[in-house]
This record gives C-alpha cells, sequence and structure tokens, in this order.
C-alpha cells in the first residue's frame, strides 16, 4: 500500500486568506481542491509539500454567473458541476465529461484539470520502480528517458478541460497578495514538462471567463474529441477542440486547439485563420486537417505508438470539424469511445 507522507492541512475561508498562506510559507505549500491528481502524486513521492491548503471551503470560487458578456465559472467547481449546467459549452461538457469516472468528477474541479501535472511513462510510477531504472529528469533524475539528448522535460499536458477552453477563448483570472491578472487560458500554460504554468507559486487560480463571440444572426458551435488507452477512463493522450461560431453556413470566428502532444496545451492559430469566411466543406476541412496535424509533434511518453498518435490527429480534427458541420457523428463517437478498450 502506498501511504501519504506527513503534511499539516490549512482550510481558509477566502481567497485572501488562502493566498497569504502561500506567499508567507513560500514553496513547502501546495494548493489542494479535490485533490485527485495531487494525493496520487504524494503517495508515488513525486511531490511532498509540507503544507496544503485546501480552497474547497471558499464560497466565491464556486460561483456560475451568465451575462451578455458571457460565462463566468468559478475554478473550484467540481467537474461534475460543470457539465450538468446547460449554459456550458458543449466542447467544456464534453471535456469534463470524459474526465475520469464519475467518482473523481464529483470531487475534481475545474481548476484542478486545467492545473494538472503533465504525465510521462517514465514519471508516473511508484517511487521503487523509478528509483530502480534511475530517477527521472522531471524528479529527481538528470535526463529524460523519452528524450535523452534533451535539456528539457517533455511530459505530456495532460488537461481535458485547457483545450476545450482555449478553442472557447476563455481567460483565467489569477489573485495573489500583490494583486490580480486576466491573462488568456492559453497563456496559462508553458512547453515544458516540469515548469509548465505560468501561475506563479503564490497566485491561485480562481475563475474562468468564457465570452460569447457570437454577433447578431450567428450561432456558436463547439466539441471535444478525446483519445485515450481505455474507453472507461484515462488521460488523454490526444485532445481535439474546435469551435466556430456561423452566420448562415460561413464561418466568421474560429479556433482549434490541441491537447497532448505536446508538454502544453495549444491554439493552431493557422488553422482558423484559415477556416475563418469559408464554408465547411470537404476541401476546406481537408486543408485545416493539414495545417492542425503539422502542428502535433506527440513524443513517445504513452504507451501507445507516438507516429500513430500523429496520424490520429488529422483523423480527429477531421471528426470534430464535421460535427460542428452538423454532420452525425454519433457512430463515430460510440466507435472511438470503445476501442481503446
Amino acid at each position: 500500500m502506498m501511504r501519504l507522507p506527513w503534511f499539516e492541512h490549512r482550510a481558509p475561508k477566502t481567497v485572501a486568506e488562502a493566498a497569504r498562506i502561500l506567499a508567507a510559507e513560500g514553496p513547502g505549500a501546495m494548493l489542494i481542491a479535490g485533490g485527485t491528481d495531487l494525493l496520487p502524486n504524494m503517495k508515488r513521492r513525486q511531490m511532498a509539500p509540507k503544507l496544503l491548503v485546501s480552497l474547497r471551503n471558499i464560497p466565491s470560487m464556486k460561483g456560475k454567473t451568465a451575462s451578455a458578456g458571457g460565462l463566468t465559472l468559478g475554478a473550484g467547481l467540481t467537474l461534475t458541476e460543470v457539465l450538468a449546467d446547460p449554459r456550458t459549452p458543449a466542447a467544456l461538457r464534453q471535456a469534463a465529461r470524459q474526465v475520469a469516472t464519475v467518482h473523481l468528477r464529483n470531487m475534481g474541479t475545474l481548476g484542478g484539470n486545467l492545473c494538472l501535472d503533465t504525465r510521462c511513462n517514465y514519471y508516473n510510477q511508484n517511487y521503487e520502480w523509478r528509483k530502480a531504472i534511475d530517477f527521472c529528469l522531471k524528479k529527481d533524475g538528470a535526463i529524460c528517458w523519452v528524450a535523452t539528448a534533451s535539456k528539457r522535460c517533455v511530459a505530456m499536458s495532460s488537461t481535458d478541460c485547457a483545450p476545450a477552453l482555449i478553442a472557447l477563448g476563455a481567460s483565467a483570472r489569477l489573485v495573489s497578495p500583490a494583486g490580480e491578472r486576466e491573462i488568456p487560458v492559453d497563456d496559462l500554460f508553458k512547453n515544458d514538462g516540469i515548469d509548465y504554468l505560468t501561475r506563479r507559486p503564490d497566485e491561485i487560480l480562481t475563475e474562468l471567463r468564457i465570452p460569447d463571440r457570437t454577433a447578431p444572426g450567428s450561432s456558436a458551435r463547439s466539441t471535444y474529441w478525446k483519445l485515450r488507452r481505455r474507453g472507461a477512463f484515462d488521460f488523454p493522450v490526444l485532445g481535439v477542440a474546435a469551435a466556430v461560431v456561423m452566420k448562415n453556413d460561413i464561418v466568421e470566428k474560429a479556433r482549434i486547439a490541441l491537447g497532448a502532444v505536446a508538454s502544453r496545451p495549444f491554439l493552431v492559430d493557422k488553422a482558423g485563420e484559415f477556416l475563418e469566411g469559408k464554408r465547411l466543406d470537404d476541401a476546406a476541412i481537408a486543408e485545416v486537417v493539414k495545417i492542425t496535424a503539422a502542428r502535433a509533434k506527440p513524443m513517445d511518453n504513452a504507451d501507445l505508438d507516438l507516429y500513430w498518435r500523429k496520424e490520429v490527429t488529422a483523423e480527429f480534427v477531421s471528426y470534430a470539424l464535421r460535427e460542428l458541420r452538423g454532420d452525425d457523428m454519433r457512430e463515430v463517437r460510440f466507435r472511438v469511445a470503445r476501442q481503446m478498450i
């Protein structure tokens, strides 16, 4: 049995109080919300904070507000609460629904999913396994076992909700004792398997803001497609999120984001720019598939072949855009969900 290391626990009632504790305690303190990622990592001794600062008792982090400008979601909302709200855009609902299992979605939070640790076959093992092969660059070692010549860790991003929020053009609010700032969700991440967040250690991710990008006469559509090793539940080895604003059958705005094919989720700018002003016909979709697949550069850090994962990126982008066009993709979704079991 893997046991948790000893730690101190505090449960502040406000964001300001939590931020003060983080600033005072320094690197020995870590935030915990649902704990579905952090606690297993602590059991495997990948993380050993001396103090956990709980965000579960902060009401302001669990709000939901809809306005003419869009939708604001508290980072402390559970994934179950996010997907149950009919105001949540389709891409984010689909992403939240495909995270883990019902039990874990009842505990895991929106903010926690965005801040998930990066993953790798050589890192996500117990302490004894990692010690036996010699520790990796991400924790206690000096070499990346995926890319031995690399000077940085190439562990992959494992969040489902981030690609969806990036495609939706969402922004993140970060609060610290020094003040607060709002940044695009895309800017929350860095392409580094170890130092993968731009959030400072004393900052708290408090809410996500999803803008309403539609104009009179137009409509917004979005979707998220996930490839995972097990069909029942698992982390992504590929995530594709797409969002469009349509007027009649013309694309006014488009954003496509990829996850789990790098150490960060990212927006494929050129794909969205290409679609604007066009119909979602087969020719346009084929060109966007080429543009997007060229940006996917998975590494050999999962138990599925990296070349196959790159090829599948093209297929999943096609599925997403065909679904946004209005094609009936239910049978394909069912097949994708079942084929990896």
